[in-house]
């Protein structure tokens, strides 16, 4: 029994080594950050922190799943590979990070600290368990590949370029990833884990919180969509119609002129 323990000792620390060199890492970039834009705020140097951090676990999780493997829709619940505990690790710190940020600075609300600690206690169960590895490295890559877009809005916005095209493309760009991969392939997803006879049930718990989730960020973003298109349809109609009274006051004056 002292040998088994020593055994799980031993299993446990490499990835809790891993999440913490990754927090450290995380810091030292935002403390980078903070030297470098000293006329920005904090939240300007953390949304870079997310931003980074959602391009590199993007890559790394894309990797994890399409090239390393094993495919999570067929594999989920199996023993957690060396990669793909190490992208969990990296992920985790991360969400170390933005949690005591997001509590030290009040920015976030109830639904997305919840989501934040969701993600926590799922990625820690994956590590801790040494399985799922598989199915979590999954739903990491298809929460986070909406990111980078997210914070490409925010930057958008605080140097004046949101209001344009670019801003348009990169909103319907978001809505539609979010729509298809992480509500569309997430049911997919979802429903492997919940009739997997390898997941631990613990861990279908977890999916169903994330899913939960997942749908109450799809309803919100639905209604800004709603509202976005309807005032660009409004601001279109009066612009058409401002167009249609200046053609009709210059065709008055070239009359009068006759």
């Amino acid at each position: 029994m002292t040998v088994l323990f020593q055994n799980m000792d031993t299993y446990f620390a490499m990835p809790m080594l891993e999440v913490i060199c990754s927090l450290i890492g995380w810091l030292c970039l935002y403390f980078l950050f903070v030297c470098t834009f000293t006329q920005r705020g904090p939240e300007w140097n953390c949304r870079l922190v997310t931003l980074s951090h959602g391009v590199l676990i993007v890559l790394l999780t894309a990797y994890v799943v399409f090239v390393d493997g094993p495919w999570p829709f067929t594999h989920a619940g199996t023993e957690n590979t060396e990669l793909q505990s190490f992208a969990l690790a990296v992920c985790l710190g991360y969400f170390f990070f933005d949690m005591g940020w997001c509590v030290c600075y009040h920015t976030e609300g109830p639904v997305m600290l919840a989501h934040h600690a969701a993600s926590i206690a799922g990625i820690l169960l994956a590590l801790l368990m040494g399985v799922s590895g598989c199915e979590t490295c999954g739903v990491i890559f298809g929460s986070e590949l909406t990111n980078p877009l997210l914070q490409t809005r925010w930057f958008l916005r605080q140097v004046g370029l949101y209001d344009s095209l670019l801003g348009d493309a990169v909103d319907l760009l978001f809505i539609l990833l979010f729509a298809t991969v992480r509500v569309g392939v997430g049911t997919v997803m979802f429903y492997c884990e919940l009739t997997s006879p390898r997941t631990s049930m613990i861990m279908k718990l977890g999916g169903v919180v994330m899913y939960g989730l997942a749908w109450v960020f799809m309803v919100d973003i639905a209604r800004f969509g709603y509202k976005k298109s309807k005032a660009k349809y409004k601001r279109w109609i009066e612009n058409h119609k401002l167009k249609d009274m200046d053609r009709q006051k210059v065709g008055g004056h070239s009359d009068k002129s006759e």
